[in-house]
């Protein structure tokens, strides 16, 4: 497991307990730390782009000294000394949801992947919502008969495929445990119930964190801490 400090919610900092989780984990108040955002997995959704700026606004308006957006689609395009500087400067790296197999392609595409693995040993803290939170872990679900078939991967308990061929499985395994996020949010995803996640369990080969949007897992070398104001459930040995 990785040396780092992470931060893997559900769906963002969506209480004041996961905020002072996140304080605690910077080390300084919000007001006195730098931030770079990541909203690259929400254009993975079909007209994905209308749900960029909300997804974008509410970890901006923490309160952060500096706030900036990372669209990793444009780093390969880019010179690294225009957008590195950027994240070796910054205190965290967040990283919000939507398609997690398009988010993987992209930072695995973007390099940063390669990144930041000595980018958490540098002392930077990561904090993940929904996919981009998943990505860190040991793995993604998805079904690989589905992917041999048809070469796009698909989350069939999420009802998500990668859009067109932009999709990788590759997780960064940071941490050796998997998330599940969304837990009882049955409005947006019926079937993410307690006992379908139960299931879920049963196929991985690692421990699974079932989270609700106002949950979160804490990491600190290693260390893992629940954070909750909701409903959460780890399912296997951690």
């Amino acid at each position: 497991m990785a040396i780092g400090k992470l931060l893997l919610t559900s769906n963002g900092i969506t209480n004041d307990t996961i905020r002072e989780a996140l304080i605690d984990l910077l080390g300084k108040p919000i007001s006195e730390s730098s931030a770079v955002f990541v909203p690259t997995a929400i254009y993975g959704f079909p007209k994905g782009g209308n749900y960029a700026w909300p997804l974008i606004k509410e970890p901006g308006e923490l309160g952060w000294k500096t706030f900036g957006v990372l669209e990793l689609t444009a780093l390969p395009s880019l010179p690294k000394e225009f957008w590195l500087p950027q994240i070796e400067e910054t205190d965290a790296i967040i990283v919000g949801g939507g398609n997690e197999f398009y988010l993987s392609y992209w930072m695995d595409k973007s390099g940063l992947f390669d990144l930041l693995p000595q980018l958490m040993e540098q002392g930077k803290v990561y904090v993940g919502a929904s996919a981009g939170s998943m990505v860190v872990t040991a793995a993604l679900n998805f079904d690989l008969d589905h992917f041999d078939k048809t070469g796009v991967y698909q989350d069939d308990e999420y009802n998500e495929g990668m859009p067109s061929s932009a999709g990788s499985a590759r997780t960064l395994r940071l941490v050796d445990f998997v998330i599940r996020p969304h837990l009882n949010g049955l409005d947006v995803f019926p079937q993410a119930t307690l006992e379908n996640m139960e299931k879920w369990a049963a196929k991985v080969d690692h421990p699974l964190y079932a989270l609700d949007d106002q949950s979160a897992v804490k990491v600190i070398d290693g260390k893992v801490e629940v954070i909750s104001s909701g409903a959460w459930k780890l399912f296997g040995q951690q």
